[in-house]
């Protein structure tokens, strides 16, 4: 069988250095009080006073329940489970992430809720007990039911259960792919600054040309790009 955390990273690859990738840059902090203050306010960075009071109110709210939301987290490992690397989705904070998904776009709300509700009832009718707790292998017994909709059927046309699970799904893949420990998985490194040591020397002879050597002494000087400035009291530059 395909190993489904590799199938999945591959889809991701392709699109996270478009914006996927924002929580990955910020840096790491301690525990201290001072420095939870400093990861909330990094959280939010770049967010306007309204949105930023918008996401204080939602997080102020309750979606899930605490069942559901213990349903939601043995789902989203199955969906994503933890390998030799890395961890799960749970352990990347994925049912946090969708419950608030789910406050700041009500239009899903109806459907992840049925979705939990339609789990329960299948997993209670055919095993007698609630999905959370029902055996793995008769999870993804039941879930192989529902993960690979007909793809000719519209999506609004499919049956409420198969329109949660590509839901979570997708919600499971961007929740965990833009948390620190998704980004890490993906070896994505971010924006970094390379070296150019100009034209070929061999090229240059090519079409007889040559670098000024005065023009060459103003250039920066590669070697010693990762110094950090120094200035004196005056306010020249020193190195």
């Amino acid at each position: 069988m395909m190993d489904r955390r590799k199938s999945i990273k591959s889809i991701v690859l392709g699109s996270v250095a478009g914006g996927l990738a924002l929580n990955g840059c910020k840096p790491e902090v301690e525990g201290t009080a001072q420095d939870e203050a400093l990861v909330t306010t990094e959280n939010h960075f770049g967010r306007t006073p309204k949105e930023k009071e918008q996401i204080a109110k939602l997080e102020a709210e309750e979606f899930f329940n605490a069942h559901e939301l213990e349903t939601v987290a043995v789902l989203c490992d199955l969906i994503l489970p933890a390998n030799e690397d890395f961890g799960s989705a749970t352990d990347a904070g994925v049912p946090d992430f969708m419950e608030f998904m789910a406050k700041d776009i009500p239009e899903l709300q109806v459907t992840l809720r049925g979705g939990l509700m339609w789990l329960d009832h299948t997993c209670n009718t055919e095993f007698g007990m609630e999905f959370k707790i029902t055996p793995a292998e008769q999870q993804k017994q039941l879930l192989d039911r529902i993960a690979y909709p007909d793809i000719t059927v519209p999506e609004h046309e499919r049956p409420l259960e198969i329109q949660f699970f590509s839901l979570v799904r997708n919600l499971t893949l961007s929740g965990y792919y833009t948390s620190k420990m998704g980004i890490e998985d993906l070896g994505y490194k971010g924006n970094t600054p390379n070296v150019w040591d100009g034209v070929p020397e061999e090229v240059l002879q090519q079409h007889g040309v040559s670098y000024d050597e005065a023009w060459l002494a103003k250039c920066i000087d590669q070697s010693k790009r990762g110094t950090i400035a120094e200035w004196d009291d005056a306010g020249n530059l020193l190195t």
